[in-house]
């Protein structure tokens, strides 16, 4: 792996180490958030592989991280529950890889350090999981984003994080199926037995009119 550019995933946050200039120390190197710093074809294997978590992703949504530590990126992968990756990535590598990836509308939000949620799991979950991790650690700021290739804005990631995730609503649905179900059968049942009770009214009925 080429010592100035690795993406592959830390404990499910990706790394992107800066190169070290003089008088960094390796503390500090440790407990920083790196960009890609690389030779040209390291560069396009780059935005290849950004492309492509773009592609299989079903929504990506663009983040601020200024401020947050390493425990707090790690905090903010588990508040994700399997449902996304988090990558930081430079910005132009990022609007180039979108542009490849047939992804539009995210150029006036790649500025400041970016941060990128690729969601492959329910993106409900995923949005709440960025809205309740930025309203705990104000550092994290929303920027954008896309879901099934249409761009978001900040809010409408947020009205997203609002509605029910998908395991919701199809507990939901196979309630009110068991619902329906039961519901049916209780007529079922109940149809033959007012019928049984009908026609034993008549047999009653009809056997007072010969009895007079």
């Amino acid at each position: 792996m080429n010592s100035s550019y690795d993406l592959m995933p830390a404990h499910g946050v990706f790394s992107l180490p800066v190169m070290m200039g003089a008088g960094t120390s390796s503390t500090a190197q440790r407990h920083r958030i790196g960009r890609i710093a690389m030779a040209r074809p390291d560069k396009a294997a780059a935005v290849e592989e950004v492309a492509e978590l773009f592609r299989t992703s079903n929504a990506a949504v663009l983040t601020e991280y200024r401020g947050l530590t390493v425990t707090q990126l790690q905090e903010l992968r588990r508040s994700l529950r399997g449902n996304a990756s988090y990558a930081v990535v430079k910005n132009t590598l990022a609007g180039i890889a979108a542009k490849e990836a047939g992804v539009e509308g995210l150029d006036a939000d790649l500025n400041g350090p970016t941060a990128i949620a690729f969601v492959t799991g329910d993106p409900v979950e995923a949005a709440k999981g960025l809205r309740d991790f930025a309203k705990a650690n104000s550092q994290l700021v929303i920027k954008a984003g896309v879901l099934d290739g249409r761009p978001l804005t900040a809010e409408e990631i947020t009205k997203l994080a609002d509605l029910e995730s998908r395991e919701v609503l199809l507990a939901k649905t196979a309630g009110a199926v068991k619902a329906a179900i039961a519901k049916a059968a209780y007529v079922f049942q109940a149809a033959p037995s007012k019928a049984v009770r009908t026609i034993e009214a008549l047999r009653e009925k009809q056997a007072s009119a010969d009895a007079a």
